[in-house]
């Protein structure tokens, strides 16, 4: 009996460890295929800007070449900007000539009114200045006799260090590269199988005027920022590169520092300015002075801490075949020629994450700006710069901040828009005649609110609103009412003010308009002219009506305000409604007037449908339609402007009308035709004044949070999942997505069939969730069953803080 009853135990022993060991292995398969999803991998150096890899540490940053011979990293920093304040920028215009504007346009002198505008409602910007790229840092390796081999150039977004690999003469050479936060500089570590295998020199290719020192072990560069095509001034800089070497010898040169026969060498490069940092020398020494006395070990150890925490919290995956196998530039190609890449559209949303990261962090000077400070040298050139563009471009790079659980990650732009508000309250005091503040299309970190010096672009003061709407949106995801109360309140009442008494009656209509402004870069034919200029476009009363009701809801949050919250409910009621044009779609000003271009990139006036929803396809029908209907004479118009930022709108917009199939095929056009071979997005030669394609940040995030758009909604009142879902898609999971009323958020479906979902509150709330189909559902609160009735097709459910809800 024993014998028996021993061997039973042994089989089910060893069944155990069968299952135990499977299960390990399994597990471990499956990390290792989430962690390769998350590289962009080479097989060749880059050879061109847009090739090159992204690091960023929120402030400072560098393009990765991986070249064998001679590398470069094309350095940035967020605050290496040329210009200065200005305080000539307004051309006065006050109340009293506004009013009387305004009378011409009432009675139909738009002609007229259109050139006073163009002459008077303009700003004279005189140092208007643009972010500057530093320029490159360059090493020129020596190596023994031998061809290049096993080259392999890569980016894991998991860790946020990009490394290149290759084999010289019979030596493998290994290059590690990351942007610090935590120690607040760029760290390069190379390294070789073989010692003494490390022979290079390090210099400059630097792009600002600068006076190079080198002083042992470290090369030191300092300077001003001026570019005179964008005004006069600049900021001073400094930077250093200290090499520190393992063995060999560190000799400095003339303007370079030359290693040889290293073992393994560490480079700690910083740049700092004097933006807002009267110190900035001694910041920058101090940085090189307690990194260096740190192991490599220890810097990479705190970066990839530090860059997790944040990174780590998202995980996307779409069920598919394992591409990743394929270089990342082969699989855009694919792409490119029509194959669908699911985990290629993964990439591409956390990709979205990661340069937010390397962008905008808690503790950066500046938030993102149109390159972010991944500068190609080509937007500063142009008469757009490389600048903070309100009418889009600025809001858009932070798009998946909130969805994409980097809540943080705002924190810069919050800084910037108090910044905006205390130079833009003169703006409404001088240009006016206006109480509150306010801000136009164009600004800068000089304080430059005025309107552009052209008024098609530039004549838009509701882009300080449609900015300010971010704080709002932080609030709602958050939660955080001691951000609303100090914060987010006061910089949106005080833009509220200057709406409140910028608006007038239209004494032919009896309604409350804005005005004379402009339909961002648009214009329109009025009696056989050209005209920009009109009272209330559509995109004046979305966010008229978007700030008015961010402060009335704050107002009930908080118990302050109650008079002035209802002064703009008597104002809400006078607004305009959305009208529907002859050619069935939304109306882009207040009259159905003629667009000069068809063709144009900016759809401003379907802001109320998205990242609004002032109107929805279950509860407005019709204007969801006739959103569709404008959405659908842009792109088929001829020589349809079709940039990074355009097609990540639309991405937006057919996820909100659940048109997954459409939604898709944009998904792919910004990743193909309207990426790079690094995935980073491009606005295409040809387009706004540009003769070659430019780099633009904001396609990334755009794209983005549109994928997460497919995924998740709630602007009916509901929580929907997957509302946008397309086949290729079918099967997969994500986990960490956060919501508005502050929760996080998991779902894995299989065939299009939701099989779990877990909601954990970050906040106390009553949350409505869509009963997904396909199958019976429970529903269950920490663990335990929770009965719910469903009422129009939705479970409501109390959760408090801390709560999780799940979906089984």
């Amino acid at each position: 009996m024993r014998s028996v009853y021993w061997g039973k135990t042994c089989i089910k022993f060893f069944a155990l460890c069968v299952f135990f060991f499977s299960s390990v292995s399994l597990q471990a398969s499956v990390t290792d295929r989430e962690s390769e999803s998350l590289v962009l991998w080479y097989n060749q150096s880059a050879t061109q800007w847009m090739e090159a890899l992204p690091l960023g540490n929120g402030r400072l940053g560098a393009m990765v070449y991986g070249d064998v011979h001679t590398e470069r990293l094309a350095l940035n920093e967020s605050t290496m900007w040329s210009g200065e304040e200005d305080p000539e920028q307004h051309k006065y215009f006050g109340r009293e000539m506004m009013d009387g504007l305004r009378q011409m346009f009432f009675s139909g002198k738009l002609i007229e009114g259109n050139s006073i505008a163009w002459d008077n409602l303009v700003g004279t910007p005189h140092s208007f200045g643009t972010h500057l790229p530093v320029g490159d840092l360059k090493l020129d390796f020596v190596y023994p006799q031998g061809e290049v081999i096993k080259y392999q150039r890569s980016l894991n977004l998991k860790d946020a260090v990009c490394r290149v690999d290759y084999e010289v003469g019979g030596v493998h050479y290994a290059r590690e590269y990351f942007a610090s936060n935590p120690d607040g500089l760029l760290v390069v570590r190379l390294t070789a199988d073989t010692k003494k295998s490390l022979t290079f020199d390090v210099s400059l290719d630097l792009l600002r005027e600068a006076e190079i020192k080198t002083e042992g072990d470290l090369l030191r560069f300092s300077g001003q920022a001026l570019f005179p095509m964008h005004g006069k001034g600049g900021v001073h800089f400094e930077g250093r590169i200290r090499v520190l070497a393992e063995r060999g010898t560190v000799e400095a040169r003339e303007g370079k520092i030359g290693v040889r026969n290293a073992d393994a060498v560490t480079l700690l490069v910083d740049v700092r300015t004097d933006y807002k940092n009267p110190m900035y020398e001694s910041v920058c020494k101090e940085s090189i002075k307690n990194a260096s006395d740190k192991s490599y070990k220890e810097l990479k150890r705190n970066h990839v801490a530090d860059y997790s925490r944040l990174f780590d919290r998202v995980d996307l995956q779409f069920e598919s075949e394992n591409s990743s196998v394929l270089p990342t530039d082969v699989r855009r190609q694919n792409a490119l020629a029509g194959k669908d890449d699911p985990a290629l559209d993964a990439l591409f949303f956390q990709y979205g994450r990661y340069l937010t990261i390397a962008s905008s962090r808690e503790n950066s000077p500046l938030p993102i700006a149109l390159q972010g400070f991944f500068n190609d040298n080509k937007a500063c050139t142009m008469p757009w710069t490389n600048d903070y563009h309100l009418d889009m471009n600025t809001q858009q790079n932070y798009w998946v901040a909130n969805v994409g659980n980097l809540a943080e990650c705002n924190r810069p732009l919050f800084d910037y828009i108090a910044d905006l508000a205390h130079y833009g309250r003169k703006t409404a005091e001088v240009v006016y005649g206006c109480k509150g503040w306010t801000a136009h299309t164009t600004a800068n970190v000089w304080g430059y609110t005025a309107p552009s010096n052209c008024i098609l672009w530039g004549l838009f003061p509701t882009a300080s609103s449609w900015i300010a709407t971010h704080l709002w949106t932080q609030y709602e995801y958050t939660q955080d009412k001691d951000f609303l109360e100090k914060e987010a309140y006061p910089l949106l009442k005080g833009n509220a003010e200057f709406l409140l008494d910028f608006l007038a009656e239209d004494p032919n209509t009896g309604y409350l308009v804005t005005g004379p402004s402009v339909s961002p870069e648009n214009g329109f034919n009025y009696k056989g002219q050209y005209c920009a200029a009109s009272m209330m476009p559509t995109c004046d009363r979305t966010l008229v009506y978007e700030i008015f009701s961010n402060c009335i809801q704050s107002s009930e949050i908080l118990g302050v305000d109650h008079a002035f919250a209802d002064s703009l409910r008597l104002a809400l009621e006078k607004l305009p409604p959305y009208k529907i044009g002859q050619d069935g779609g939304i109306q882009e000003w207040a009259e159905d007037y003629d667009i000069v271009n068809p063709n144009h990139r900016h759809t401003s006036h379907l802001l109320g449908f998205y990242p609004f929803a002032q109107y929805t396809t279950g509860k407005n029908p019709d204007l969801a339609g006739a959103t569709r209907k404008t959405m659908e004479l842009r792109l088929a118009a001829e020589g349809w402007e079709d940039t990074e930022w355009s097609r990540a709108n639309m991405i937006c917009f057919y996820a909100r009308l659940r048109d997954a199939g459409k939604a898709y095929e944009s998904v792919k056009i910004l990743e193909g035709e309207l990426s790079r071979d690094n995935l980073m997005t491009v606005s295409p030669g040809g387009i706004a004044g540009a003769e070659n394609d430019i780099y633009a940040f904001d396609g990334n995030p755009g794209g983005a949070a549109g994928i997460a758009e497919m995924l998740v909604q709630q602007q009916e009142g509901y929580l929907e999942l997957l509302p946008c879902l397309p086949r290729q898609w079918e099967s997969g999971s994500f986990r960490g997505f956060c919501i508005r009323g502050g929760a996080e958020l998991a779902v894995a479906w299989r065939d299009a069939v939701i099989q779990t979902a877990t909601l954990k509150a970050a906040a106390a709330q009553t949350v409505k969730i869509k009963v997904p189909k396909g199958k019976d559902y429970r529903l269950a609160l920490n663990g335990k069953k929770k009965m719910a009735e469903i009422a129009d097709g939705c479970w409501t459910v109390a959760l408090k803080k801390g709560d999780v809800l799940e979906i089984r």
